[in-house]
């Protein structure tokens, strides 16, 4: 009998790398649990001092021209809201409230990235709460108990070292982009491979210069 592996994943819809990498849960094993968790994107980077790519404007313009060709390459609908980045924060707290299971998860996802749904807009959270079947979604964006969730589910991934999203941790290990599915992968079938004496030496190798 296959061990069941237990995971978090780590998302913020405002990423449309998540919505690449959810699309391809299907080819996970089922062996691997996982836990999805949203978090507030801004707050990781607030935390870590970093800049989100779309404050860049080269690696703005790239990016999105890598969503949609990703897209592509694996026929998966994929159109952007008018306004990119937008406020995150309604879709994750009706996600939050709804319980963030994977259905619901989808759900959200879909309606941003494969409808083009503006979802910080009156139409957009609206048609989230309707997805949702959340009968009041202003009394949902201002309850207390789902902003301090959202807070908690950020501190949790600045716990676990998650610097950006999406985000897999399996075993205290950090798994992070679409393009680390198949070395999560590895490492749950394979582990002897990260145990390596080069591996060990670089996981802990000390800087070099560091910037000022």
């Amino acid at each position: 009998m296959t061990p069941v592996i237990s995971s978090n994943w780590y998302f913020d819809f405002i990423s449309p790398f998540a919505y690449l990498q959810l699309a391809q849960f299907s080819k996970l094993p089922s062996s691997l649990k996982i836990t999805h968790i949203p978090v507030v994107f801004s707050g990781l980077l607030k935390h870590w001092g970093q800049l989100g790519p779309a404050e860049i404007p080269s690696k703005r313009r790239f990016v999105y021209r890598f969503f949609k060709w990703k897209a592509d390459q694996i026929s998966l609908p994929f159109t952007m809201p008018s306004k990119h980045p937008y406020n995150p924060l309604p879709s994750l707290r009706l996600c939050v409230a709804a319980g963030a299971k994977i259905n619901q998860v989808i759900t959200i996802f879909n309606l941003i990235y494969e409808q083009g749904l503006q979802p910080d807009s009156i139409e957009g959270i609206n048609a989230m709460a309707e997805a949702l079947r959340i009968d009041n979604p202003e009394a949902v964006l201002s309850d207390e108990a789902v902003k301090i969730t959202l807070h908690h589910n950020t501190e949790k991934a600045i716990a676990e070292g998650v610097f950006g999203v999406p985000t897999f941790t399996v075993k205290n290990e950090l798994f992070w982009g679409g393009d680390a599915t198949e070395m999560m992968l590895d490492y749950i079938n394979f582990s002897e491979t990260f145990k390596t004496s080069e591996m060990k030496r670089i996981s802990n190798m000390p800087m070099g210069l560091t910037r000022r």
